[in-house]
């Protein structure tokens, strides 16, 4: 049933200025904060929030990791999280959604703390459960090895129907290999009385969502079509929520994690969404200090970084030689004469945004990219595709194959190797459809992506980008959990696109990755 919303007023100046003076104090507040604590060594890196800890969460937080400090800012003051549903049980099985969107991970989790989990729970987190947090709901859930997926890439279970509601696909699915056994499995599988298809996937980063729900206009102008709309509101839907676009909406999103992750029956209820959409929507992360390159949100510094700067930016800015993806760093390429590490760093952080802006090199074989009408290849650069201002996510929005699910240029091992942890699908494109653009009608993938949903040869592989904040608390990388580093991230495109980048380029971009 869509809602009326009574249209918001335009912003007094006045109290724009107030909203920007409070963000500025904030943002000095967590500055002071973090140049009191300088001795970090006996402060664990992570700092898990379990659900019904009943808790009063800060205005301002700082999280250990290993490249530095995260900042979590609440925009709207401190947090009291008893009975707020984002923190407490509301579904069946003693899960949050902070079980699986940590403050210490930038709102979604890292491996390191998930393994940490284990150990100190012996397995019994709630984040472990069996519908989503082991390999096989079937497998026996005390075992480590039935939660490898998650301890070791940080992946949930995603289970889709197949074929999809109301869509005849065209393409056929084949098992090849199925080491979970999920798939095969005669509850869970593709041949179960509920067919469905298992694959395995980070969470989303539950923050800074301003930048990712706004839509760009009407239109996915990657397809000429429009998009989806929310069913709320009615308005035009982003559709950057998910990896595979599924959901429509923020709210559309929150009823499917309660039915899929936390085992909630029937609607959840609408004062409960509202405060679950409230807090999700006036939570800002980024890392605020670096354990080589010192504060990172010093006043005059770089407007990219912490997460007060993140708060105040506008959204619906493109990537532009005024309005470069993520501002200017001019100002620490100034540099003493005398050797100063942390002048060097801040450098090289530099020099790795202007390779992330600037360094040209040929896409090819992109869906969705080199399939909608420019040259393949085509000389671009990162920023072309992550051209959102701020975020780093593409505003058109933009699922796209980029090769890590798909073979041949997956980053998983040979289709018929038994070392892989993943799945492996046989995808078949009928003769009457439309094969992959660049795959043919016969592809191996690990996910499917978007086709689960569209059920679209085109879309085989395909999913949406993630922003780029507050990477160095989430590692492992991907949609599909392969780079365990930044080091890796980095190879993978360099090789992807043979960017040819050389050591020094490398740590350039590594560097100015981890600051975001």
């Amino acid at each position: 049933m869509t809602r009326s919303r009574t249209p918001a007023l335009p912003m007094r100046p006045h109290r724009r200025f107030i909203r920007l003076f409070t963000l500025a104090i904030a943002g000095l507040l967590l500055a002071l904060r973090l140049d009191a604590q300088t001795d970090s060594s006996s402060r664990p890196r992570t700092a898990w929030i379990a659900a019904g800890s009943r808790q009063t969460l800060p205005a301002e937080m700082v999280f250990e990791n290993a490249l530095g400090r995260l900042g979590v800012l609440n925009v709207s003051g401190p947090i009291d999280t008893a009975g707020h549903p984002f923190f407490e049980a509301i579904g069946s099985n003693a899960r949050a959604c902070v079980t699986c969107h940590q403050p210490a991970n930038a709102m979604s989790v890292s491996v390191e703390s998930i393994r940490e989990r284990w150990r100190a729970t012996q397995g019994r987190d709630p984040i472990f459960a069996a519908i989503d947090g082991s390999n096989n709901p079937s497998l026996p859930q005390d075992a480590a090895s039935s939660h490898s997926l998650l301890l070791n890439r940080g992946l949930f279970r995603v289970g889709m129907p197949w074929p999809p509601r109301g869509i005849t696909p065209e393409f056929t699915i084949e098992l090849v290999r199925d080491p979970t056994g999920v798939n095969r499995d005669p509850i869970y599988g593709l041949t179960s009385a509920t067919p469905t298809v298992s694959v395995f996937r980070r969470p989303r980063v539950v923050a800074n969502l301003k930048y990712v729900t706004s839509p760009d206009g009407l239109f996915n102008v990657t397809l000429g079509v429009l998009m989806d709309k929310d069913p709320d509101t009615g308005l035009p839907s982003s559709m950057n929520i998910m990896a595979d676009a599924r959901a429509a909406s923020l709210s559309v999103q929150a009823q499917s994690a309660y039915h899929d992750h936390q085992g909630g029956q029937g609607p959840l209820p609408r004062a409960q969404l509202e405060r679950i959409l409230a807090f999700e929507n006036q939570v800002y992360v980024a890392q605020a200090w670096d354990a080589r390159g010192g504060s990172l949100i010093e006043p005059n510094g770089p407007a990219a970084l912490g997460p007060a700067n993140v708060a105040r930016h506008e959204v619906h800015v493109l990537n532009g030689p005024k309005t470069p993806g993520f501002h200017f760093f001019d100002m620490w390429l100034q540099r003493s004469g005398a050797p100063d590490p942390q002048a060097e760093f801040r450098a090289s952080v530099a020099r790795g945004n202007d390779i992330f802006l600037n360094r040209r090199f040929w896409v090819k074989d992109v869906a969705h990219i080199n399939s909608i009408g420019l040259a393949n290849p085509a000389k671009r650069t990162c920023v072309v595709c992550h051209n959102a201002q701020t975020s780093g996510m593409d505003l058109a929005p933009g699922w796209v194959d980029l090769g890590t699910t798909n073979f041949p240029t997956w980053t998983e091992s040979p289709v018929w190797s038994e070392s892989s942890d993943l799945p492996v699908f046989k995808l078949t494109c009928r003769a009457a459809a439309p094969p992959h653009p660049f795959l043919g009608r016969r592809i191996y993938t690990s996910d499917p992506g978007r086709a689960l949903v569209t059920g679209h040869c085109a879309d085989i592989g395909a999913i949406t980008m993630g922003q780029f904040r507050g990477l160095a608390a989430r590692a492992p990388y991907f949609a599909n959990g392969s780079a365990k580093d930044l080091r890796e991230l980095v190879d993978y495109y360099d090789r992807r696109f043979d960017m040819r980048l050389s050591g020094q380029e490398k740590q350039d971009l590594i560097n100015f990755l981890g600051v975001l």
